[in-house]
């Protein structure tokens, strides 16, 4: 897609007007924007534009994972590390392997397609999370869990990915190749993110000038996510992991009290500019879509992503209820219900081989997939986290 100024201007203009509307109408800001989108694209004003995986990767992921991972605080993660990792990695595996055995019964889609179905459709992605909690209002342990384990989860789901097509395009897969590749990835990605953020540190130490400051943080969130998909590493974790140490490091003095309160609104202003962009675009694609050619296989997908999603929290959290990181039965309820499908899963299902036998059908599926995320559980997660008790109720209302 080419997003030259004047088509950035017009979707900026179209979502604050979607927020003011969305504001009043008390409903949540990304089913706005993704409903406009597809009003957008059958409007006589459609700005014919594209969503590619390049788009997605380069422009959009950067800013979203490293302004979530500026406001997580170490100590907190550390508590709840050992669940956040067990959902981000097991988990993964377990709804990847539910979707994946299911398309193939179901609706017999060969294992060279549905295991690839299985893996890009198992991780929650984190800009549909952390966009829709930050929204609801949600916080504490919650908010940690939920936005945590979305953001770990990618490194797992972009290793089973890769394995998953070099098996299906004939590729010898081995045990310890898989393992070897899920090290080198995971590690290697929050190495890239801790030279860069480490760099960065030692940089805004040397000055008191905010600009300076910002404009560093800027060049650590897309610099660690650069560097490590250059290597064919986890950007995501690159870039989380530089995020979590400018946002932790930078409070003991690296960044002066003023380039910190400039650099947190300076990337909350980024999220809403980077939010508004995704899920317009989103919603303008998903207009596009021939959703009646693959019915059921998107029935099909939508029923087992839900029941992959909760087999593997309810499952995984049952190895915590006589611990100290006991999950209660409501946050496990939210974790099944919460775990939206976004950005993430379009760019890998768009990034797949163009000569992939059953590509297409597989891309629509996923754009079903996200659909039914974005806007079914999206208008129902925040009444139901009310119902549940997660939220005070005042923090559903503005």
């Amino acid at each position: 897609m080419h997003l030259n100024i004047e088509r950035v201007v017009v979707l900026l203009l179209i979502a604050s007007a979607v927020s003011m509307a969305a504001r009043k109408l008390r409903l949540p800001y990304t089913v706005g924007l993704v409903l406009t989108g597809m009003a957008l694209a059958f409007s006589p004003w459609s700005l014919e534009a594209t969503l590619t995986k390049s788009l997605i990767f380069t422009a959009f992921l950067p800013p979203l994972i490293f302004e979530a991972a500026l406001q997580i605080h170490w100590s907190k993660l550390c508590r709840d590390l050992i669940p956040i990792l067990t959902l981000a990695t097991a988990g993964v595996l377990v709804s990847a392997g539910v979707t994946a055995i299911g398309l193939h019964h179901l609706v017999q889609w060969s294992w060279s397609l549905a295991i690839p179905a299985g893996v890009l459709l198992a991780a929650t992605d984190p800009v549909s999370v952390i966009a829709t909690f930050k929204e609801a209002g949600v916080t504490g342990r919650l908010q940690l869990l939920v936005e945590a384990e979305s953001l770990f989860n990618d490194g797992t789901a972009a290793v089973l990915f890769s394995v998953a097509l070099a098996a299906t395009t004939g590729a010898s897969v081995t045990a310890g190749g898989i393992a070897l590749s899920f090290l080198v990835t995971v590690f290697g990605g929050i190495l890239c993110g801790a030279l860069i953020g480490g760099g960065i540190l030692l940089l805004v130490g040397r000055t008191d000038d905010h600009l300076v400051e910002i404009t560093a943080t800027m060049i650590a969130a897309y610099g660690s996510f650069l560097l490590a998909e250059h290597f064919h590493l986890s950007g995501v974790l690159a870039t989380l992991t530089a995020g979590l140490l400018l946002g932790n490091m930078g409070s003991l003095g690296a960044l002066t009290d003023r380039g910190r309160a400039e650099v947190v609104a300076f990337w909350e202003y980024i999220a809403f500019v980077v939010n508004s962009l995704v899920f317009l675009l989103i919603g303008i694609r998903l207009a596009h879509n021939p959703f009646s050619t693959v019915l059921l296989p998107a029935l099909a997908a939508i029923l087992l992503v839900l029941l992959g999603r909760a087999v593997a929290v309810y499952g995984c959290c049952l190895f915590f209820v006589r611990s100290r990181w006991k999950v209660s039965l409501a946050q496990q309820h939210i974790l099944v219900w919460g775990g939206l499908r976004g950005a993430l899963a379009l760019a890998l299902a768009l990034g797949l081989p163009a000569d992939m036998p059953g590509r297409e059908a597989l891309i629509t599926v996923t754009f079903s997939v996200v659909a039914f995320s974005v806007i079914v559980q999206g208008l129902t997660i925040t009444p139901l986290l009310k119902k549940l008790g997660q939220i005070p109720p005042k923090e559903t209302t503005s």
